[in-house]
């Protein structure tokens, strides 16, 4: 990670460049993209939230993170409620920073840049936990997640037009550290 720097993140300038990030890093289309710009736009409008990246020393943004306090009025909590409900852990939506994204160029994964961008972002919550969702199957975001002290809190949840479902995690915070 010696390349790569982490800091702030003006997301709402660079909007095009992270979502390119993301793109390659979720196999995202054209349309997609289309949509979460404006999602993202959106979402930086929403109070405590804020946005790290990880770049080159030329500036090419190569990974990012962003998120919020939950808000459990916001449309990512709506769907996930029930499904912490029925589990008896919906106490997890208050007084958490929810990981809205956290994606990382392929050729720089597997080097401590989601890690990095993940654990300073939450270091920096006032929030005494965290929350997520990630594609339910292991996978190495999953992995990293649980390195991090995140647990599956829900499974199976289905968000409308995913085509797969999701984990949603839960930490306490700090984020642990190897």
């Amino acid at each position: 990670m010696d390349d790569v720097a982490v800091g702030p993140l003006d997301l709402a300038a660079r909007v095009d460049d992270a979502l390119a990030v993301q793109a390659l890093a979720f196999g995202l289309g054209d349309e997609e993209i289309a949509v979460r710009r404006h999602i993202v736009l959106r979402h930086l409008g929403c109070t405590g939230a804020r946005a790290l990246g990880a770049t080159t020393p030329a500036g090419r943004l190569i990974g990012f993170v962003y998120g919020m306090p939950n808000d459990r009025s916001h449309w990512w909590s709506t769907v996930v409620e029930p499904y912490l409900r029925s589990q008896g852990l919906d106490h997890w939506l208050d007084d958490s920073f929810v990981i809205t994204e956290l994606h990382v160029h392929p050729a720089y994964q597997h080097r401590g840049v989601g890690r990095a961008l993940i654990t300073r972002i939450t270091d920096e919550a006032e929030e005494p936990r965290s929350i997520l969702s990630a594609i339910d199957i292991e996978s190495p975001a999953r992995g990293l997640y649980r390195s991090l002290g995140y647990q599956d809190i829900a499974r199976r949840v289905l968000f409308p037009s995913a085509p797969m479902p999701y984990a949603v995690m839960g930490a306490q915070l700090p984020l642990k550290r190897p």
